[in-house]
């Protein structure tokens, strides 16, 4: 295994992470307790050494953000981590290349583990001994780092080997496009407005009690990013639907609820008896999306069609190429946004598929 060690000093790696193309990345973290993800440790891993950073003590991370995001970064399944190093460093790198992403645009199956990664390319078993290891704790124990600093070893040579292949079929630009995506910012902010998306079971209701549903899951994610806590510690999705569906007009009517504890009421039930007050005004504004027609569901199909024969003809799974949530979005959903019709993918198939969807409306 490549040296490696945990890294107190940051200024020590400075020059060791800013002159490569590219270092290979990971984080480990912790989020049962929080809203936001702890980040707890930083495994760079460069040519020759790997260097846990440690976030949790006294290194200049602001000095260290600053000098790793002026380089290329090698990140297997990168959206998680691109999300909480967002959130500590309010940053995001110049250049990112997701081997997970480059895998798939070479035929290996969609959304393929690193170590399953590892093992075929370089006939490597990492084994998976620390995933439920607490990450705060100090110190941490060697055979944990090691483990850490394994899930970075490899980044590098698999991008080398993903990236020549990619090259010879003139598929790496797409890997650059793909990987790309996700440096999108508007991934990773956080919209209350949107919260009733994550409310379970909010989907069918209609009228007052779609609102009182959204403006509730609103109010549970402002309140849950006050205080940095899981959304389901300050409220059950079921009490809240549970409100919704009662729109209760008094405490009495709360405290009658399941799932809703006395002291949220004590502490919020004046606010969550104004929340669902407040959605009297707009009843008629909040409807459910519309099942999809036979029309949509027959486009969708033939859509699915469409890319499924044209991944096959370039060994690709069809998923790679556009999922049918992608393809279902864009004919129900009007997402006309969508990628399938920008970068590659519009070259190689989004132009049939939007004149499909032209002559099908």
């Amino acid at each position: 295994m490549t040296d490696f060690s945990m890294v107190e000093n940051v200024d020590a790696i400075a020059a060791q992470i800013s002159s490569p193309t590219f270092i290979g990345l990971d984080t480990e973290f912790m989020r049962e307790k929080t809203f936001f993800a702890e980040l707890c440790l930083v495994q760079i891993s460069t040519e020759s050494a790997i260097y846990c950073v440690d976030p949790l003590g006294d290194a200049d991370m602001d000095s260290f953000w600053a000098t790793a995001m002026d380089t290329g970064w090698v990140v297997h399944s990168a959206r998680q981590d691109i999300e909480v190093i967002y959130q500590a460093a309010k940053r995001m790198p110049t250049r990112l290349f997701d081997t997970q992403v480059a895998a798939g645009l070479l035929g290996f199956a969609p959304q393929l583990g690193y170590a399953n990664l590892v093992s075929e390319l370089f006939s490597v078993e990492i084994p998976k001994t620390h995933t439920r290891a607490d990450w705060t704790r100090r110190p941490l124990a060697d055979d944990v780092l090691q483990y850490a600093a394994e899930d970075v070893e490899y980044l590098l040579p698999a991008r080398d080997i993903l990236a020549e292949k990619l090259d010879k079929l003139g598929r790496l630009h797409w890997a650059d496009e793909d990987s790309a995506l996700l440096l999108d910012p508007a991934l990773y902010d956080i919209d209350p407005q949107l919260a009733i998306n994550r409310l379970k079971g909010a989907r069918n209701l209609r009228g007052q009690r779609r609102s009182a549903a959204t403006r509730l899951a609103a109010w549970r994610e402002r309140e849950a990013l006050r205080a940095n806590r899981p959304r389901q510690w300050i409220a059950r999705d079921s009490a809240l639907i549970d409100i919704a569906a009662r729109l209760p007009t008094t405490i009495d009517a709360l405290n009658d609820i399941d799932d809703l504890p006395g002291g949220l009421v004590r502490r919020s039930g004046q606010r969550l008896l104004e929340v669902v007050a407040e959605s009297a005004a707009d009843e008629g504004n909040y409807e459910p999306a519309p099942a999809p027609n036979e029309e949509q569901k027959l486009l969708v199909k033939k859509m699915q069609k469409l890319v499924a024969e044209c991944a096959a003809s370039l060994r690709l799974s069809a998923e790679t190429v556009a999922s049918k949530k992608e393809l279902s979005a864009v004919i129900i959903g009007g997402a006309r946004e969508s990628r399938v019709f920008s970068g590659w993918r519009r070259e190689l198939i989004g132009d049939r598929l939007l004149a499909l969807l032209q002559a099908g409306i």
